[in-house]
């Protein structure tokens, strides 16, 4: 399987599948980056457990890291707008481009129904997801449940 969503148009960052993409991580696999997937670029900083501000810790001095060394290599920065946030081929990771999310075993909203589930999600502003992605549909009570807005608004 190549990866690649049929029904999703070609974006640049997909142009030359499969060259040029990849995913680099640590032992932990705490820490990753993707490149050249939905977006040209993902840092990822997860991991079992409730360290929430571990998490975040660890992804800000990634972003810090990688980008003054992509700095220090090419001389360019990551793309930033004062009114859009960050550049992002995928429009709805355009602001903070942070999407922040837990996994979490939900039965009795799974009971309740979805319906019930992204009626309350919207009421707090966020968005729940199966675990197998956006599109990848849900499969018993765990969610994927992150915040909704990123594009306006700040960390």
């Amino acid at each position: 399987s190549s990866g690649i969503n049929a029904e999703w148009p070609l974006r640049p960052g997909e142009r030359d599948w499969p060259e040029g993409r990849g995913i680099f991580h640590n032992n932990e696999k705490t820490f990753l980056v993707w490149v050249n997937e939905e977006d040209q670029f993902r840092i990822i900083s997860m991991q079992k457990g409730g360290d929430v501000k571990g998490v975040f810790e660890r992804l800000v001095k990634a972003i810090d890291t990688v980008g003054s060394s992509v700095k220090a290599e090419s001389g360019k920065e990551f793309m930033l707008d004062e009114k859009y946030g960050y550049i992002h081929t995928c429009p709805t990771n355009l602001g903070t481009g942070m999407r922040a999310s837990v996994h979490i075993d939900l039965p009795g909203w799974t009971a309740e129904g979805v319906d019930k589930l992204k009626a309350r999600c919207e009421e707090l502003a966020l968005q729940p997801r199966g675990t197998r992605g956006e599109s990848g549909g849900q499969t018993g009570i765990t969610y994927d449940i992150s915040n909704r807005h990123r594009l306006g608004y700040s960390e």
